[in-house]
């Protein structure tokens, strides 16, 4: 398929309600028209992390208020559309569910054919929206909750390379805001932390690197820093401003240089790339950026603009457009999946369930 296509997406996997409209050309990166996100930080702020219910709640209220919005900025109706696109997992089953069957109605309502997009599918595509990549690459994709190492050679043919067998970086920075009484999300809260932070002051651990391969974990580093703070409450009753940062700037510290050595590895493993792409929300802290980017040397480093690297809806229209142009729709029968590993022949990382792989 060569023409021009415009799709709406449809983002509801954790707690941000996005809806996007994006327009490629053959040839060129795609364009983003519209992208809308109804944030639910305040919802959860009392409770320290996303809860699944209200964070369902939440879409259901949301998803038909996102979508009208971005099709008024975006100066177009659901007539100019050529498909529409929706997150069908991995995710808050609640949420997903809730993007899907709004996607299902709309379709039925339109004629307008449906494609079903792998949440982490439109993270590992967003350098294509955004630069034009071209396969092969190798992408990092660091999440709140995923954190993976993947060649990616098609719009549909990813290889992990390595994953976390436990925690992944998002997850490891909201526990790590929770133990030192920072504001949730939890990323953004420690980097402005670390700012002012000396990163040499505790010896975290760098998990895994004494081992072969591109595996990662986070959560003994997490319980480190939790056992430093407790000593240094122990000893002087409490913790001070400097001590919250230097906590911060030493476990941040720890997570880019991991990061940053399991990358050298993943790449060692590539040598036919044509660039090292990072997405997901973590790929917005600074520090991290920085150290891969010495890591690439020579390779290109591509980060996307940092509104593009946490859930959003414009890279589920983009991975929708992949999908479309491939040939491939879903139809009423989609359904909303709580896990959906990209890589469907690797082993599980953190084992199986009745509900699949967990990553």
């Amino acid at each position: 398929m060569t023409r021009t296509l415009t799709v709406l997406g449809i983002e509801s996997s954790c707690d941000d309600t996005g809806a996007a409209l994006v327009r490629h050309v053959p040839g060129q990166p795609g364009d983003v028209l519209a992208n809308v996100v109804a944030g639910q930080t305040d919802l959860h702020a009392a409770f320290g992390g996303v809860v699944p219910e209200i964070a369902a709640r939440a879409h259901a209220e949301k998803l038909d208020l996102v979508v009208e919005e971005a099709l008024a900025r975006s100066g177009l109706t659901l007539r100019d559309l050529d498909a529409i696109a929706v997150t069908a997992g991995p995710g808050l089953i609640g949420g997903v569910l809730s993007g899907v069957m709004l996607a299902k109605g709309l379709c039925a309502a339109t004629g307008l054919p449906l494609v079903g997009v792998n949440h982490l599918a439109g993270h590992a595509l967003t350098p294509r929206l955004t630069d034009g990549l071209t396969f092969p690459y190798l992408m990092l994709l660091v999440s709140g909750g995923h954190c993976q190492f993947l060649r990616v050679d098609g719009p549909e043919a990813f290889t992990r390379l390595g994953g976390t067998i436990d925690d992944a970086p998002g997850e490891a920075f909201d526990k790590t805001a929770k133990l030192l009484g920072l504001p949730q999300p939890g990323g953004p809260s420690v980097e402005a932390e670390a700012k002012q932070g000396d990163p040499k002051r505790f010896a975290f651990p760098r998990p895994l690197l004494d081992r072969p391969g591109c595996d990662l974990s986070f959560s003994g580093l997490k319980t480190a820093l939790m056992r430093a703070r407790d000593a240094l409450v122990a000893d002087k009753g409490g913790l001070t401003r400097q001590d919250r940062a230097d906590l911060c700037a030493g476990f941040q510290a720890a997570v880019a240089d991991t990061l940053a050595e399991k990358a050298r590895r993943a790449l060692a493993l590539c040598p036919d790339i044509t660039a090292f792409a990072v997405a997901g929300g973590v790929a917005a802290n600074a520090t991290l950026r920085s150290r891969l980017t010495q890591v690439a040397g020579n390779i290109p480093f591509i980060a996307p603009p940092l509104a593009l690297c946490t859930d959003n809806a414009a890279m589920i229209a983009w991975a929708g457009i992949e999908r479309f142009r491939a040939g491939h729709t879903d139809d009423m029968t989609l359904s909303a999946r709580p896990r959906w590993p990209l890589d469907t022949a690797a082993p599980a990382l953190i084992g199986s369930g009745k509900r699949g792989a967990k990553a």
